[in-house]
Parts: structure tokens; C-alpha cells; sequence
């Protein structure tokens, strides 16, 4: 009987885990659109697309409330250990990210609406949709390392982490060319500006989620690794 109730707590427990899997995909899922859309206000001059994404945080806010109250509901009645503790550190500290990049998207289509009402540049502010690409395509490839617990794929973000920065030091740099050229133009370059450096923010965001892919995989904190030291120090040498 004993051993009976305690399969069946286990099964219980295990359920409860690959549950919070799920919607912390789910919540990544909607982040992704959030993000997404925000840059295609950008690029498109959709006003409307971003006023939408603004008012939409709040979706974004209530899942990781949700994810973040079943997170301590297990904590006090399963006592996880080992592997499944930092299972639920790793949930817990993700949607906190999950929930900040949401509040990038929202400032972005904030901006999005701002720019909207301005003149275009030619280009349609292409320099800003090239760092959106690449700095979604780091947040679904850090989301697909925890849906795998893949921790060679999250090494990979990791180290696109330098050249988004590189991209939008590049971007900052014209900015402040371009201000100084057409003092006009000030508010639409700075405007720019902030939305740069809210993509640079999210591929930090993304980057965090990645590190703790593999502090959860391989139970090692990466913070503050010299990038070049990351596959030798998480996979070891293969010689």
C-alpha cells in the first residue's frame, strides 16, 4: 500500500514537472509572437500592430504569475531534490526573463507608434530589423535548448550574445552621427536608439535562459565565463 501511494505521489510529481515544461514553452511561445511583432510594427509602420503588442503585456505578466504560484505550490508540497529542484530554479528564474523581454516587446511597439508618426528613412530602419532577426532567433533557440535540454545548443546563444552587442554598439554609433548631422531629427534617432537598446536587452534575456539550460543540464553556473572557455569548461575536451 505504502509503496502504492508513493508511485503514485511520484507519478504526481513528475506530471507537475513536465507540466511547468509546458507552459514555460507556451509562455516563450507568446514572448516570441510579442517580439516578433513589435519589429514588424517597426520596420512596416504599423501604429496599430504596436499599440496591440503594448496592450498585450499583460498576457504575458498573468502566465508568468500562474507558472510562477504552481512553481511554489510544488516546492511546498512535493520537496523536490537534486535534479528536480533545479528543474523548478531554472522554471522560476526563465519566466522572469520571459516576463522582461515582454516588457521590451511592449516598449518597442510603444516606439513602434511613436516612429510611425514620423518620416521614414529610406532604408525603413533595416538595421534595426536585421538586429530584431537575430535577436529573435536567439530567444527560439534558447527556448528550443529548454524544451530539449540541449546544452550544447544553449552554448551556441551564448556566444551570439557578443555579436548582437556588436550590432547595436554599430547601430548606437550612426545614431549619434545622424544626430549630430540633422539636429532635426533628434527625437526619431533617439527613438531608434531606445529600440536597439531594447533588442539588446532581449538577447541578454535570451542569453540568461540559456545559461540556465545548462546549469540545469550539467549543474554548472557559466555566468561570467570567458566565452572562449565555455565548450572546454561544459562539454570537456574531446581529444
Amino acid at each position: 500500500m505504502n509503496d502504492q501511494f508513493s508511485t503514485h505521489i511520484y507519478r504526481k510529481f513528475n506530471e507537475n514537472l513536465e507540466g511547468l515544461r509546458t507552459n514555460v514553452m507556451e509562455m516563450g511561445g507568446l514572448v516570441e509572437k510579442q517580439v516578433t511583432d513589435a519589429i514588424e510594427a517597426i520596420v512596416s509602420g504599423d501604429s496599430e500592430l504596436g499599440l496591440r503588442v503594448a496592450q498585450d503585456d499583460y498576457k504575458v505578466n498573468a502566465m508568468e504569475v500562474q507558472i510562477d504560484e504552481e512553481c511554489n505550490r510544488v516546492l511546498a508540497t512535493m520537496s523536490p531534490a537534486a535534479a528536480d529542484l533545479r528543474l523548478l530554479i531554472t522554471v522560476i528564474k526563465t519566466i522572469t526573463d520571459l516576463e522582461r523581454i515582454g516588457d521590451e516587446a511592449e516598449r518597442i511597439g510603444k516606439l513602434a507608434a511613436q516612429l510611425a508618426t514620423e518620416e521614414r528613412p529610406s532604408g525603413s530602419y533595416r538595421e534595426l530589423r536585421s538586429l530584431g532577426e537575430h535577436v529573435i532567433e536567439m530567444l527560439h533557440d534558447s527556448l528550443d535548448a529548454f524544451s530539449r535540454l540541449d546544452p550544447v545548443d544553449a552554448i551556441s546563444v551564448v556566444e551570439e550574445d557578443k555579436l548582437v552587442d556588436e550590432e547595436y554598439d554599430r547601430i548606437s554609433r550612426e545614431c549619434i552621427s545622424l544626430m549630430m548631422e540633422d539636429p532635426r531629427n533628434i527625437r526619431r534617432f533617439m527613438d531608434v536608439s531606445w529600440v536597439a537598446r531594447s533588442l539588446e536587452r532581449i538577447g541578454d534575456h535570451a542569453t540568461n535562459i540559456s545559461e540556465y539550460v545548462i546549469y540545469l543540464v550539467k549543474g554548472k553556473d557559466i555566468r561570467h565565463t570567458e566565452t572562449d572557455q565555455l565548450r572546454a569548461q561544459v562539454i570537456g575536451n574531446k581529444d
